[in-house]
């Protein structure tokens, strides 16, 4: 039996699907929720206790620090599976022998920096206008050259939409913190959508798309920071009379596009749809989405297994008579909390532990619901989402 090891800022949605297949299991982390099903090889940084803060992922995590994590069980290993917040560029040094037990992309240089794969792909797909900046003077001279129009500003390297701002006075400030690189990027007003596709090395085949949800679909306060998704996407939810040939040139692009990196295994691109249907390339992610749950739900799929026979160069059988909807919801703090047992909430995962505190904008937990309605579902996740504030105690 293999040694598999599963590695990121959140592995358990990826190692419940392992459980269910051949492997001997291993995982290192950031979090270990309170749901986590216990497996023997377990490692984790943040130790959540009692009356005791969480802090923050900004300043509490590091890929530096899951690489040591993971340190006593690499040699051993036969395979890795990376999840948000470990990349194969982050194996270097010491570590750069274990690269190759990676199951799945294992160069990505020009997608994870994301002004080089702007200038990758600009003369072939459409993408918003992007420069790297070096200092607040360049940034200031771009704002004046192009006045029409409104940027934002991004890390270089990032995930989750964490540092991603408007660019104004306040945000600029960003361009002064030295830990990141950063680029500037036209904004497209629209909305957010996203595909899932599986690939080979000579194939690849979109399997769901999806409607991709940050705090300002909730809060309206201009934050980019993710926060779930709306799933199929389909003519109900975008609700534009040439629906189906946005979803098949979605469709298209996407393929074409995996296609062009090269890349093999579970990948994801996410758009803008602008106000006149046209589809804007943000980025792509080479890496499991953060539809996972929903989308092995809905296709009756286990997404791991599907990833795993991709990266061996067998693409599964997708059945595409998907019936309902599946919304997924991260809920962060608004306030500094403190946590009362989630355990008896139906539908809530990455649930912390009991009387840990939370610090305010940082997640809690997530809301998973299906229904064959989307008004419905709707109604359910408001219902859900006020029972959830009834286990929580503003900390003043």
């Amino acid at each position: 039996m293999d040694n598999l090891l599963i590695s990121g800022v959140n592995t358990r949605a990826m190692v419940n699907s392992a459980l269910k297949l051949d492997y001997n299991l291993f995982s290192t982390s950031y979090y270990r929720t309170y749901d986590f099903k216990n497996i023997p090889n377990e490692k984790h940084i943040l130790k959540q206790s009692e009356n005791k803060t969480c802090n923050t992922l900004e300043d509490n995590y590091s890929s530096d620090k899951l690489l040591k994590l993971s340190e006593d069980y690499l040699e051993n290993i036969d395979y890795i599976i990376l999840v948000s917040g470990l990349n194969p560029s982050d194996f270097n040094g010491k570590f750069k022998k274990y690269k190759k037990k990676i199951l799945g992309n294992k160069n990505i240089e020009k997608i994870e920096n994301k002004f080089d794969f702007y200038n990758k792909i600009k003369n072939k797909y459409c993408i918003p206008e992007t420069f790297k900046i070096n200092d607040i003077d360049e940034a200031n001279e771009i704002i004046k050259n192009n006045e029409k129009k409104q940027y934002i500003i991004k890390p270089l390297k990032g995930f989750g939409g964490y540092g991603v701002n408007f660019l104004n006075t306040e945000s600029i400030n960003q361009l002064n913190d030295m830990k990141n690189q950063w680029i500037i990027q036209e904004y497209v007003e629209g909305e957010n959508i996203s595909s899932s596709v599986l690939s080979t090395k000579k194939d690849s085949k979109t399997i769901i798309n999806s409607r991709n949800l940050n705090e300002n679909d909730y809060k309206n306060d201009e934050s980019f920071i993710y926060s779930g998704n709306l799933l199929p996407l389909n003519k109900e939810i975008l609700k534009k009379n040439n629906s189906s040939n946005i979803l098949k040139e979605m469709d298209e692009i996407s393929e074409d596009l995996i296609k062009d990196f090269n890349l093999i295994g579970s990948n994801g691109v996410d758009y803008i749809l602008d106000n006149e249907d046209n589809l804007h390339i943000i980025e792509v992610n080479p890496r499991f989405q953060g539809t996972y749950e929903s989308c092995e739900s809905l296709l009756n799929i286990n997404l791991l297994e599907a990833h795993i026979k991709a990266c061996q160069n067998e693409l599964i059988e997708i059945n595409n008579k998907i019936k309902g909807y599946s919304l997924k919801k991260i809920i962060y703090a608004e306030n500094k909390v403190k946590i009362k047992n989630l355990e008896s909430l139906k539908n809530v995962y990455d649930i912390p532990y009991p009387n840990v505190i939370i610090e305010k904008n940082q997640p809690i937990a997530t809301i998973i619901q299906e229904n064959k309605s989307i008004n419905k579902l709707n109604e359910n996740l408001k219902i859900s989402f006020n029972e959830f504030k009834k286990h929580l105690l503003k900390i003043v």
